[in-house]
């Protein structure tokens, strides 16, 4: 079967590897991936990994360089273990790529994404997204409602994402809430808060492409770009008495954006930090205190998270397919994916890859 596969820094291929093959567990799947995402952390392995993916041996699962990629993905379910009841075959699926030993202190407490002992398929699993085949475990697999397309279906892992900030930013019906960072995961937080309810909606973005690919995916959000704009002033100028937002989610990992959320967000307000840092920041611990903030962050999502993402798409109040902005055979992902996304234009906010 066709598969892409990461090897080092720079070097993925897409080459011919042995399908999966032999009999099924009693709790396993055989799919056929559909369609599946680029995400940010595929680019951080392609420029300067192996970081995630494992050079030695998967303690938890096996997986070793070279690795399949792909935990953004759809799929179509090909065959079933015996004791796998929730699916059948040709069922259309989503899947939820996060996996952690069924003992371990955090999946006990239902907190599986905290687990230390992590693994991801299309990371660190033996099979990905980007394969014609996958072996997965059956609680990895979701059935999706029959509306939703392969293109949906998939994108529901960086929703995931963007729904946890939201909840963790406490938005509700009338909030006013600054996304700082317009990528993929901005602008899916930019749906999820307005899901949420969230009546004024400002997002701050550098890069004028994707400032006005925000403004297209969400009718009615204030843009800042925060080089040549006073973000804090159009802020105040446009909230309840001029105090500042109820809740700025921090999509970009960097601490220029993170002190900005601070500033924008009103007295008793919520920070919601989502964007992945990878140095350490400088920040004003003590502006925290004068404004009685409170400061969250995030790490993945809560698996159990994946039936409530599905039923918002069925429903229309959360059109994630607008952030797509290319899909691609798989045979074309180094130049017209990855290369792509790495462009400093920033033309793309999400490519979606047809396996």
């Amino acid at each position: 079967m066709r598969a892409v596969r990461f090897y080092t820094k720079r070097d993925i291929r897409v080459e011919d590897v042995p399908e999966p093959s032999g009999a099924l567990g009693p709790n396993q799947v055989l799919v056929a991936p559909a369609m599946c995402g680029i995400c940010g952390t595929d680019l951080h392995e392609f420029i300067a990994g192996p970081i995630v993916t494992p050079k030695e041996p998967n303690a938890l699962t096996g997986a070793t360089l070279p690795q399949i990629l792909g935990h953004e993905f759809s799929a179509r379910v090909v065959e079933t273990g015996d004791a796998v009841q929730h699916l059948k075959v040709g069922d259309l699926v989503s899947i939820q790529p996060l996996m952690a030993p069924a003992d371990d202190y955090y999946v006990r407490r239902g907190l599986l994404h905290l687990s230390e002992k992590l693994g991801v398929i299309g990371l660190s699993h033996p099979w990905g997204g980007m394969g014609e085949r996958a072996v997965l475990d059956a609680g990895n697999v979701i059935p999706v409602p029959k509306s939703l397309t392969e293109a949906q279906a998939a994108l529901i892992e960086p929703a995931a994402v963007a729904v946890y900030a939201v909840d963790r930013g406490r938005v509700q019906a009338g909030s006013s809430v600054l996304v700082s960072g317009a990528g993929p995961i901005g602008a899916l937080t930019l749906l999820a808060a307005r899901a949420a309810g969230a009546s004024t909606l400002f997002v701050s973005e550098t890069n004028p492409n994707r400032l006005r690919k925000a403004q297209e995916i969400v009718p009615g959000v204030i843009p800042i770009d925060p080089r040549t704009d006073d973000l804090v002033q159009i802020i105040r100028d446009n909230t309840e008495s001029g105090v500042g937002v109820d809740t700025a989610l921090e999509c970009v990992g960097h601490e220029g954006s993170l002190n900005a959320c601070v500033k924008a967000v009103r007295r008793q307000g919520v920070v919601v930090q989502a964007g992945l840092h990878v140095r350490a920041a400088s920040v004003e611990p003590m502006l925290w205190a004068l404004k009685d903030i409170s400061i969250e962050a995030t790490w993945c999502y809560p698996v159990q998270i994946w039936p409530r993402i599905a039923s918002m798409i069925a429903a229309g109040i959360f059109p994630v397919e607008r952030v797509i902005t290319a899909t691609i055979d798989a045979a074309d992902v180094v130049r017209d994916g990855f290369e792509a996304l790495l462009n400093p234009s920033g033309e793309h906010l999400k490519i979606m890859v047809s396996t």
